[in-house]
């Protein structure tokens, strides 16, 4: 079974969204795809930041699985 981990989207840059841990100790943000990301949940790639969402933790630590929170 996978973990599952509340994230944020902080920004978009260029095609990718930065995204940091929902955790108040959370730094290092990743950057992922946003059209795939935006896809997943049903949004435009737009309206990401601010948005909180969940992702099923992978291999090698990669998220995936995005979900609205």
């Amino acid at each position: 079974m996978s973990e599952r981990l509340n994230v944020k989207v902080l920004l978009l840059v260029g095609d990718e969204a930065e995204i940091v841990a929902d955790a108040p100790d959370a730094a290092t943000p990743e950057r992922y795809p946003a059209g795939v990301i935006a896809e997943a949940v049903g949004l435009a790639a737009r309206d990401l930041p601010g948005r909180r969402l969940t992702a099923e933790v992978g291999a090698g630590h990669r998220l995936t699985g995005w979900a609205l929170r």
